[in-house]
């Protein structure tokens, strides 16, 4: 179906909406405090600013419209300028249109998407391929984390590419559809969900965490593993899960926690603690 839509599409839009795609993939490389993505999309919509806007005072006020402060998840980010793509040739050949709809409707869209984004991709598609590399890492096999890049990536680059074919085509019928049917809602939070059982079902299998400590009474030996295992299973493991979350809350960063749990573990090992 979409595909079809794609080639009733001219020559020079198939083009610019290739290359729209591409840019769109840079939205976080140019992060910055004031307006975050609004340069990189600057950038991202410029090959349909300069298709649709012959006119040099109309490309420069294209231009300006679309440096403000934009931010959104980068793998559904190309619906955004698919759809904005879309409008702006609606203003190039319409002297009367709205202009200022333009930023409006991107600056809507930014924060659903971003949220529909990053629940389906950083919460459930990126967790589960994850889970997927370690399974084989766990077991020394170096194709793990090459396994979770190319399987994470090829995944998302489906939605990377028809993104702006979607939201230039399609435009904002498709999301209004979704909005007024729940069906954009119940999307995010089923993605949700199957995040949260992942990494639960990873906390179990792939955090490796004992506490080799016994306790003597009299003729008989009591494992503080076993106790906590006895009260409940991997609660150890989803102990040091919690303490970590709770370290990332307060601001600690990922990068320090791991250097100390790496310490930890080699000095708890030497000393045969851990």
């Amino acid at each position: 179906m979409i595909n079809d839509k794609i080639k009733n599409l001219s020559a020079e839009e198939n083009k610019m909406l290739k290359k729209v795609a591409m840019r769109t993939l840079a939205l976080s490389a140019s992060q910055n405090a004031e307006t975050m993505q609004g340069f990189a999309y600057v950038n991202a919509m410029a090959p349909a600013i300069k298709l649709f806007n012959k006119d040099k005072k109309k490309r420069v006020s294209a231009y300006k419209r679309h440096f403000t402060i934009f931010n959104t998840n980068t793998t559904l980010g190309g619906f955004i300028s698919g759809l904005t793509a879309s409008m702006e040739k609606q203003a190039a050949n319409d002297d009367d249109f709205d202009v200022a709809s333009i930023s409006a409707v991107k600056t809507a869209l930014m924060g659903p998407i971003a949220g529909l984004g990053d629940s389906i991709f950083w919460g459930s598609v990126r967790t589960i391929c994850t889970g997927i590399g370690l399974s084989f890492a766990v077991n020394g096999n170096a194709f793990g984390p090459i396994l979770m890049i190319v399987l994470y990536n090829a995944i998302c680059t489906v939605f990377r590419y028809y993104g702006p074919y979607l939201g230039y085509i399609y435009g904002s019928d498709l999301i209004s559809d979704m909005s007024e049917n729940g069906i954009l809602s119940k999307i995010t939070k089923y993605a949700t969900i199957v995040g949260m059982v992942t990494v639960g079902a990873m906390t179990c299998t792939m955090v490796g965490f004992t506490i080799p400590w016994e306790i003597a009474i009299g003729s008989t030996t009591i494992s503080i593993q076993g106790m906590f295992d006895s009260i409940l299973p991997n609660l150890v493991k989803l102990l040091l899960v919690l303490f970590v979350l709770k370290l990332l809350k307060k601001g600690y960063k990922s990068t320090w926690i791991i250097y100390a749990m790496l310490i930890i573990g080699v000095v708890g090992r030497y000393l045969g603690v851990l």
